[in-house]
């Protein structure tokens, strides 16, 4: 499961909420975001802190963009000193552009981060991949060496939105072709209406299936059925990548538990029961 730092009271509840309702699922691990640009670097440590040592493992995102190594350093040791041991390493929103040189020494991949955080005793560290390419990668090949790379240095990596079980198989197929066994787990967000599905699709770069946003297109303005559209179509990717040998599923909550309830309650998963 993926949550959201709370930014404010009502945010916080939300959260409670969520965690209350998703913690029967025993979920392997909780991941947490960190905002563009580190934005929101003390609400990531300070609900980091609070699940660990609960049953709700955390997994802290940390980019290396917008931050210095000295800085990385401080907050890698400060996670080893609560007991974190995991970690995801993501590249993030840049302060400069790709071409600018950083001062000697700083970060500008993810796989570096990587190197750092193992230097620094995290037993365990992701990546980030995407199955349908990196929307600003210059090339379909260039993107797949790069990832190769990247996941092959990694323990695990995490995909962006799948919305199509083919791409994800294909992806893994092709890091195999280049020798790459690190286990993904493919991401999962049900799609429950059409900004959203413009919104995911804009983020990620993974095209929506024509069928589906046809489908939200014409239950738009009835909130249910199109909840339901939603639903349905996830149900239908999780169960094709689990036949088809996914080693997990990462649900994308955003705080929201209603939709992968309903998820893994069709999965048949014990715990998800909707209220």
């Amino acid at each position: 499961m993926e949550l959201l730092p709370p930014r404010s009271a009502v945010g916080r509840e939300a959260l409670a909420e969520a965690l209350s309702q998703l913690s029967p699922l025993a979920p392997a691990f909780v991941a947490v975001t960190y905002g563009a640009a580190g934005s929101d670097r003390g609400r990531t440590e300070a609900l980091v802190e609070e699940l660990t040592g609960t049953d709700a493992l955390p997994l802290p995102h940390l980019t290396c963009a917008a931050h210095r190594r000295a800085e990385l350093a401080e907050l890698l040791d400060r996670y080893r000193s609560m007991g974190v041991d995991n970690l995801l390493a993501l590249h993030g929103d840049p302060p400069l552009a790709a071409d600018t040189p950083l001062p000697e020494g700083e970060l500008r991949y993810a796989v570096e981060l990587l190197r750092m955080a193992r230097d620094h005793g995290f037993g365990c560290v992701g990546v980030a991949v995407h199955p349908e390419g990196h929307p600003a990668a210059p090339s379909r090949q260039a993107d797949l060496r790069h990832q190769a790379s990247k996941l092959g240095e990694a323990d695990f990596g995490l995909t962006q939105f799948v919305n199509r079980a083919g791409d994800y198989f294909r992806f893994v197929d092709e890091m195999v072709r280049r020798g790459v066994h690190t286990p993904v787990v493919p991401g999962i967000r049900p799609i429950v209406n059409v900004r959203q599905a413009e919104r995911m699709a804009s983020m990620s770069g993974a095209p929506i299936p024509v069928d589906l946003l046809a489908q939200l297109h014409a239950a738009e303005g009835d909130a249910e059925r199109s909840r339901r559209i939603g639903v349905d179509h996830a149900v239908q990717v999780c169960r094709g990548l689990l036949d088809g040998g996914a080693p997990g599923l990462h649900f994308f909550t955003m705080n929201r538990a209603a939709a992968t309830l309903a998820v893994c309650e069709q999965l048949g998963w014990a715990g998800a029961r909707l209220a």
